[in-house]
């Protein structure tokens, strides 16, 4: 019995008489038929009963530091299931990083890999973990004989659409990590939306190659594709040459833009080996217009590319039937609201004005967990959220994405949007892709400097790629330095972290004050 309101009853009414349907394939298991619907949800079920044995109750945090596993999915689900909040963490977090959100979050179970038991289990203890359990990415560890104990059948935890079903943590690139927290209403409803927007039905094949603690992977590529009863076809890490051979069998796929510029560089890409392809969706990080453009040329699809964050899931998309315009996440989802304001006064700015993007709908998360104040900051009385990115919205509607508030050059009193000069040095010959940034300078504030992965076929010079843009660029936007580098600091979702840019880089100016290098 399943409470209209919570989220597992929403995904498991769309699998109704699908009980024998294929939901997963392991991609690394050889073509077999991989786990069925009902083996899913009973699976979820044992851990749910296996959690409630272990001590959870509802509103009870459970985080999860695991590889990526059907097993995984199981225990997410049975968290779920038993009305506890579902905690992913990053599998790349130190021990040190693990015990910051074992201590804040407070959960009563931990679950890790049993490689990192023996670092990770005095950590738990430390910060008052009542349990600590164990899952592999083979599925093995103490979980699993936990959950082998039970039988399937459980009564859904009761929960309402306001209750809390997860708690992600931001990145905390400026300053200390928060928890944003999702009710089950914010992940069924944006679930619905994305289901019905980009089409997903009982036919779809959708290969699954992200990692499963972000929401990208976890609450939109899993979310979608069970409430459409659908298939998907899972990678425990993205190859680009299994990931193009499964498109043979496949209709969809969800990446960032990494996964599209490696596929690019598969000689085996083409319209013939895309053909049975339905859309491919890039998200998490900004999609370069030439990646859209060389992608539509070799493969006759146009990638859809969306807009979302950790505190929202998803808000836009580009269109499924009419244009995707390179450069672009869209238009506002079904139910959600996007405006752009003056940062300073919070008044809307009108079609093609640069201001902040603010938020409303379903979607939108409950607050920062054990932080009202910084709650009270981004999340306004009327229900909008100040999303921290900087961004337009054009006569016909789409939404265009000119970089985070953080990431805002202010020099000589001017404001300096990143993207515009990016876009300029990305169309470039010989550049790769580029991240400008702003660093300390003693009579400006802040300098300009670009930071420029080159393609390795043509020799580029910092005084090349000035004297390019100088011509075509506003004197007080033009770097102070350019850097050319093999390649720029991303996280595990492709997200370029500007951060380390800035502090590697963040010297530059201060040995040589006034300095007019390549552009003044």
């Amino acid at each position: 019995m399943y409470d209209a309101n919570h989220l597992l009853s929403r995904l498991r009414a769309a699998s109704l008489g699908r009980e024998e349907a294929r939901f997963a394939e392991i991609a690394e298991a050889g073509g077999r038929p991989g786990l069925s619907y009902g083996g899913l949800f009973d699976g979820a079920e044992r851990n749910a009963k296996a959690l409630v044995a272990a001590g959870l109750q509802p509103g009870d945090r459970v985080a999860v530091q695991v590889e990526k596993s059907i097993a995984a999915l199981q225990l997410y689900l049975g968290t779920i299931l038993a009305g506890g909040v579902f905690l992913p963490l990053n599998t790349a977090y130190t021990p040190a990083e693990v015990r910051y959100f074992l201590t804040d979050a407070e959960p009563c179970i931990f679950v890790c890999d049993p490689a990192r038991l023996d670092r990770l289990q005095s950590v738990a203890g430390e910060a008052g973990v009542g349990k600590t359990l164990t899952l592999g990415a083979d599925g093995q560890g103490s979980l699993k004989d936990a959950v082998d104990e039970q039988v399937p059948g459980f009564e859904a935890a009761a929960r309402g659409a306001d209750d809390l079903a997860a708690i992600l943590y931001t990145s905390g690139t400026t300053g200390r990590s928060k928890g944003a927290m999702l009710t089950h209403g914010n992940l069924a409803s944006n679930a619905e939306v994305l289901q019905q927007t980009w089409r997903f039905t009982a036919e779809d094949v959708l290969i699954h190659a992200l990692p499963i603690f972000h929401t990208h992977g976890l609450f939109v590529a899993t979310n979608v594709t069970l409430l459409a009863g659908g298939s998907v076809i899972f990678h425990a890490r993205f190859d680009a040459e299994a990931v193009l051979q499964d498109m043979q069998r496949a209709t969809a796929m969800m990446g960032v833009p990494t996964f599209y510029v490696r596929l690019l560089d598969c000689p085996g890409l083409t319209r013939e080996a895309t053909a049975g392809m339905r859309v491919f969706i890039s998200g998490s990080a900004p999609l370069l217009a030439e990646t859209h453009k060389l992608w539509a040329e070799r493969t006759g699809h146009a990638i859809l590319e969306r807009y979302g964050m950790t505190e929202t899931s998803m808000n836009t998309s580009n269109p499924y039937d009419e244009e995707r315009r390179a450069g672009t996440v869209g238009f506002p989802l079904p139910g959600v609201e996007v405006k752009i304001t003056d940062p300073a006064s919070g008044e809307a700015l009108p079609p093609g004005g640069v201001g902040a993007i603010e938020v409303r709908g379903p979607n939108v998360f409950k607050g920062y967990w054990r932080m009202p104040e910084k709650t009270r900051e981004e999340l306004r009385d009327d229900g909008f959220f100040i999303t921290g990115d900087l961004g337009m919205i054009d006569e016909r509607g789409y939404v265009s994405i000119v970089g985070r508030s953080k990431d805002l050059i202010i020099s000589g009193g001017y404001n300096i949007y990143p993207k515009e000069i990016e876009a300029m040095i990305d169309d470039l010959a010989g550049v790769r892709e580029s991240a400008v940034i702003g660093l300390p300078h003693p009579d400006f504030g802040e300098g300009v400097a670009a930071v420029v992965v080159c393609d390795g076929e043509h020799k580029l010079t910092e005084t090349d790629v000035a004297a390019a843009l100088k011509d075509d660029l506003a004197r007080f936007k033009q770097p102070k330095r350019i850097f050319l580098v093999d390649d720029l600091p991303r996280n595990t979702m492709g997200k370029v972290q500007k951060n380390q840019l800035r502090e590697r880089y963040k010297d530059t100016f201060a040995a040589a004050p006034g300095a007019q290098a390549a552009g003044g």
